[in-house]
């Protein structure tokens, strides 16, 4: 049975009620109509447009890299990705999408298309692969998300804000509510709106169009099989580094075994392409030299979410003597020790952070989030304010910087911080906060 989510929208039979519902989306900025899946040939129902869904990516997709601590320290490693995945682009069914291949810092085991074309890969699955096949057919299934414009149909089901509460915050909301409030304080969440969850159907055409992509490209599909057969050994064991894996992407035995009969019959031809096993283990190699950190950082990063913060630092800690530059490690020990109440201790792995990678943004957050609670206001409004220059479009940088501000004690420029603030963001405690201030300086009048 088809999941219910897949039910199509009928573009020859709607009513005069769905159809006036629809057009009031239009003031959303989204385009109202039908158009042909590029991928698929069907003639599906879509409020989004491609232009649209470039910009939402591009306005996004920053702050969940970020939040995934920056693109790949390694340079060497960030560039061979970025050549896989233009190996595959031109043979996809929107060669002329703004594609983008980024390695990610994180550690937990994932990968992710935002609808524009940009699409990252974790540490955490990098080392999960065997060889380059596997890398190209990971990549391909990503492709595939974007090229059956999967969150876009998704969004054309459901309205944009019900769409914004899922993905990563809604996904960490529900299992830990009060580390969500710590982690988002310190930057810890990413866009997540635009990362869907995807559906099993929405995950079967993504593995078909992938694999079709990474045969194209020259590789054998024994790719396909082995990243099937590793995603499929995953979920059949609980971990905590695996829970956003798949519950954005559904796995399940018959995704393995449709990959291994299309193996046997469909591209039974490519059994002699090649899958780079070297190549992958030599572009690789520098990773896999701190592979015992990057487990401690996972282990640490699984007690953070249980808060519990001892046991979680003595893994950072422990990560760090085998890794002491990992922008990663260095920020999570310093989130462990805010969490502990250490802020003068969680102040100089954040410097440290940002002395490794000047040009990340996340750790300037964090290192002004640390200098508030420290009382030292002004030299956190510098930490926000570049920040907000590294990463612009963040809705709590004006709420930050009021803050600062406001502690500096200069009111008419925090007002001015924590009104653009509240353009964007009316509800929860920081949205209070500004309000209150507003109020009590007089610069919005109450009725009697």
């Amino acid at each position: 049975m088809k999941n219910s989510s897949s039910k199509k929208i009928d573009c020859h039979n709607m009513t005069r009620r769905k159809f006036l519902w629809l057009m009031s989306l239009s003031t959303t900025g989204l385009l109202i109509g039908c158009s042909e899946n590029p991928a698929t040939g069907e003639r599906q129902f879509m409020i989004v447009s491609k232009n649209a869904e470039i910009q939402m990516d591009k306005e996004n997709s920053p702050h969940q890299i970020s939040s995934d601590y920056g693109a790949l320290q390694d340079k060497g490693l960030r560039h061979y990705i970025g050549e896989i995945g233009k190996k595959l682009a031109p043979l996809t069914h929107r060669p002329n999408m703004p594609y983008s291949f980024q390695g990610v810092n994180a550690t937990y085991v994932n990968a992710y298309a935002f609808p524009g074309g940009t699409i990252a890969t974790t540490r955490g699955i990098l080392l999960k692969l065997s060889d380059e096949a596997e890398l190209a057919a990971l990549l391909g299934h990503e492709l595939g998300h974007v090229n059956a414009r999967h969150t876009a149909r998704q969004m054309s089901k459901r309205t944009l804000t019900s769409l914004a509460v899922a993905g990563l915050k809604a996904y960490v909301s529900r299992k830990h509510a009060e580390y969500t409030e710590l982690a988002g304080k310190l930057g810890m969440l990413g866009a997540g709106a635009l990362l869907a969850s995807y559906s099993r159907e929405n995950e079967r055409e993504a593995d078909s169009l992938g694999n079709a992509y990474m045969v194209k490209a020259g590789y054998s599909t024994a790719g396909f099989v082995g990243l099937m057969e590793m995603l499929n050994q995953l979920s059949k064991r609980k971990s905590g580094i695996t829970d956003l894996l798949f519950a954005t992407h559904p796995m399940s035995k018959e995704r393995y075994e449709t990959a291994i009969q299309e193996a046997k019959e469909k591209y039974a031809s490519s059994e002699q392409l090649p899958v780079n096993r070297e190549r992958y283990m030599d572009e690789t190699s520098r990773l896999r030299a701190i592979k015992g950190a990057i487990e401690d950082m996972q282990r640490g990063d699984i007690l953070m979410t249980r808060q519990t913060y001892g046991k979680a630092r003595a893994y950072f800690q422990r990560a760090l003597k085998q890794a002491p530059g990992d922008y990663a490690g260095l920020l999570m020990m310093s989130k462990c020790l805010v969490a502990q109440g250490e802020s003068m201790k969680a102040q100089r792995y954040a410097e440290q952070a940002k002395q490794v990678y000047p040009r990340e943004a996340q750790a300037h957050h964090l290192s002004g989030y640390i200098k508030v609670k420290q009382k030292a206001f002004e030299s956190a409004y510098q930490d926000f304010s570049r920040y907000e220059r590294l990463l612009p479009g963040s809705p709590n940088s004006p709420f930050f910087k009021g803050l600062a501000l406001e502690g500096m004690q200069k009111r008419r420029e925090a007002a001015t911080e924590y009104n653009r603030y509240l353009q964007s963001v009316q509800k929860g405690d920081y949205a209070k906060h500004a309000y209150n201030r507003l109020t009590t300086w007089g610069y919005v009048q109450t009725k009697n």
